[in-house]
């Protein structure tokens, strides 16, 4: 059995007098690496262009310095922060067997100055003391992220862009009713089929037909919603038909949650690739992930909460509260919704929205326990066959 994701501390004691720790610097231009080599005391700062090979060719001349001075490296650390390069640089490096760690961005602690003075040099000080310290064992240094294989992180490429699609819809959707309503025009639908043919016998409230730019504009418009509403169609069948070819692994989980009545086969390919088919320690770090986590303010004798962290998934959080709002009405059952009504009996909408948070928490933890242990949440009831 796979161990879980506990990146909270290393799994090996830090040797410092066998160990080669570099830190990167990236931008879209050059990396700027830094280094601790044993037996040098200077602590050496490199500008490489993007290139890998220029990377490896590096840190095997620091090796070759720790040699020179009687040291011999027998582990090599490399970090870096995570960002919109991804985790390709990790892959690579591992298959060159140096141990590598992607740091959270947000979980290293900077100088609370108004203005502190930040350039690359010194950011790399801050990743190296960072790295350092969570390399001892010591915590509150940083955190860091688990790093996806090639087919997972390919696997959370359809969810996510059919998201991206569905809020470009939506956004189309508004602007096409709100060219409208400057007219005076309610109650157009531009999801019907024949849309673009109603706007020709659409009125003004004077009676005209809309103006032509108006109506070219509209006419625009509705071609590009019809695109995505296209492109989200190919992409729910292949995912659909991707399932059906291999039910096995992932889709296995996916289809498991699918036949929860409420879930849908879109939010249930969120939920198993986003979370659940992460290899995480216990049901506080699955809470923590999904950012549903509480925040406590606690400063001599004021105590009071700052509301959830929303430090995690942003994706897993969403859908969550609107998946807790579904259960609502398709699980009126359910142990959980009925946890929610007791307490939220005669109560108004601010406590309601409170629950509701602290509901998606639960149904989160309970979805997870479902999917890993098989065990079936309390009064949930399955779609029919």
């Amino acid at each position: 059995m796979s161990k879980p994701d506990d990146l909270s501390k290393p799994l090996v004691a830090l040797d410092h007098d066998s160990t080669l720790v570099c830190v990167i610097e990236m931008s879209g231009t050059s990396w700027l690496v830094a280094a601790t080599v044993q037996g040098v005391d200077r602590r050496p700062l490199q500008k490489l262009p993007v290139n890998p090979a220029r990377l490896l060719a590096q840190v095997e001349r620091w090796r070759r310095e720790a040699a020179r001075t009687g040291r011999t490296i027998m582990r090599t650390v490399v970090a870096y922060e995570s960002g919109r390069d991804g985790f390709w640089l990790a892959r690579l490096l591992r298959d060159h067997a140096i141990e590598v760690y992607v740091i959270h961005a947000s979980s290293v602690a900077v100088s609370r100055e108004q203005r502190r003075a930040k350039t690359d040099r010194l950011d790399t000080e801050m990743l190296m003391r960072a790295l350092l310290g969570w390399l001892r064992g010591e915590p509150g240094h940083c955190r860091m992220v688990a790093i996806p294989t090639i087919a997972q992180e390919d696997a959370r490429r359809p969810g996510r862009e059919r998201e991206g699609l569905v809020a470009e819809r939506t956004r189309l959707t508004n602007t096409i009713k709100a060219e409208l309503a400057l007219w005076g025009i309610q109650g157009f639908k531009p999801g019907l089929r024949k849309a673009a043919e109603h706007l020709e016998a659409l009125r003004t409230d004077e009676g005209e037909p809309l103006p032509p730019n108006t109506l070219a504009r509209l006419h625009r418009l509705l071609k590009r919603r019809t695109l995505i509403s296209d492109q989200i169609k190919a992409i729910e069948l292949a995912t659909t038909q991707a399932i059906e070819r291999d039910p096995t692994g992932p889709n296995a989980m996916i289809l498991l949650l699918a036949r929860i009545k409420g879930i849908g086969l879109e939010t249930a390919q969120m939920l198993v690739h986003e979370v659940l088919s992460r290899n995480l320690r216990d049901r506080r770090a699955v809470a923590r992930y999904a950012g549903l986590t509480g925040t406590p303010d606690e400063s001599g004798s004021k105590r009071r909460e700052k509301g959830i962290s929303k430090a995690g998934n942003p994706r897993v959080r969403c859908g969550l509260i609107q998946l807790a709002w579904r259960f609502l009405m398709f699980q009126p059952d359910a142990a959980l919704i009925q946890w929610y009504r007791e307490r939220t009996a005669g109560g108004k909408g601010a406590i309601k929205k409170t629950m509701i948070v602290a509901l998606a928490r639960k149904l989160l933890i309970a979805l997870w326990n479902y999917a890993a242990a098989g065990v079936m949440p309390e009064g949930v009831v399955l779609k029919e066959a």
